[in-house]
């Protein structure tokens, strides 16, 4: 009978003693643990990252670490951590939120304008993915890359295209730079590499050309005006004459590319560069800056006309006022000569 009693109490202190673990266990696992009252936090976890570092990264955001940690190490995620963006949600438990930062790393949305060189680029890049300036800049002038590619120092920028993309947040530079290729093969379908043979340009060219058109006009509609322009001055073998890649040069020249430039000099004109289209035949040797997808229709399909100087319109701001002839031309620089004299524009 007594030894009945010892076996019973055994079993009953191993029943309360494997309750208190289960219920344990079941808290570790299934009880919220999240200690920020918004209905979501984002974490970034670093390509590098060890478990310490994400341990650092949510301390403030969990209730009871020891808890998160034991169930990481037990279901390998302490040893196999996973780089990217998550979004942690209000009351998430334990396993929530391992499975979470092991399984759904979130894209973000990475978007740039037209800018003027790769350097630009490349900073403008790396504030919205992981990778910093200096390695994206190294993939973009990588000389191998650029090589395969039959791009160059001059036109390498031609080969990215202003747009917003979808992006895991821990892309690497070489991985950015190589969707980027695939972005700009995809645009330049058959339809489009036809119309460039057909312009007897090459799509670097195209950009180049596309370039200037986006830098002249701000207005969308005027582009295929501006470009049928350019391309009759190209036809006639006229030099281009155009402002913003005398501004470019100029840039490029001082090595200062901040600097706001509103008014082209006749000094500026003598600019020793082959960026000045005032001084050498066709095209510059690449973009002056990222032209928008609308400059480049612009240039693949121009509006026909026999347009070939124009100067802008200081009464319709924003547009041009175009001539056929130099006489004409010249009457109607001489009012915007007026105008921006009486605004002592001087640079």
């Amino acid at each position: 009978m007594y030894l009945k009693k010892i076996v019973l109490a055994v079993v009953g202190i191993g029943l309360v003693g494997g309750g208190l673990f289960a219920y344990k266990v079941y808290n570790a696992i299934f009880t919220p643990n999240t200690s920020f009252n918004s209905k979501e936090k984002i974490v970034f976890i670093p390509s590098d990252a060890g478990f310490a570092q994400v341990r650092d990264s949510l301390s403030s955001l969990l209730v009871d670490m020891e808890s998160f940690e034991q169930l990481a190490v037990r279901k390998g995620y302490a040893s196999n951590i996973k780089p990217g963006k998550y979004a942690l949600k209000k009351g998430m438990n334990n396993n929530e939120l391992i499975n979470t930062l092991r399984s759904s790393n979130l894209p973000v949305k990475v978007s740039f304008n037209n800018q003027e060189r790769v350097e630009n680029l490349a900073g403008r890049i790396a504030t919205q993915i992981e990778a910093d300036s200096l390695s994206l800049l190294r993939a973009m002038n990588d000389p191998k890359f650029l090589g395969a590619n039959e791009l160059n120092e001059a036109n390498k920028l031609s080969m990215y295209l202003p747009n917003s993309y979808e992006f895991f947040w821990n892309t690497s530079a070489e991985k950015f730079r190589d969707r980027m290729l695939k972005e700009h093969k995809r645009f330049w379908t058959d339809v489009r590499l036809e119309k460039a043979k057909d312009q007897n340009l090459r799509p670097d060219q195209v950009v180049a050309l596309a370039s200037i058109v986006h830098k002249e006009t701000a207005k969308v509609d005027e582009r295929p005006r501006v470009a049928g322009l350019y391309l009759n001055r190209l036809k006639k073998g006229m030099l281009l004459q155009a402002d913003p890649t005398v501004i470019y040069a100029i840039k490029k020249h001082s090595g200062d590319f901040d600097q706001v430039i509103k008014r082209v000099l006749y000094a500026d004109l003598e600019i020793d560069s082959p960026y000045n289209t005032y001084k050498h035949g066709g095209l510059p040797p690449g973009p002056i800056t990222m032209p928008d997808v609308s400059a480049i229709d612009a240039v693949l399909s121009p509006e026909k006309h026999d347009y070939l100087y124009m100067v802008a319109n200081v009464e319709n701001f924003g547009y041009h006022k175009f001539a056929k002839s130099l006489a004409q031309h010249n009457r109607n620089k001489e009012q915007y000569v007026r105008w921006i004299n009486s605004q002592r524009i001087s640079r």
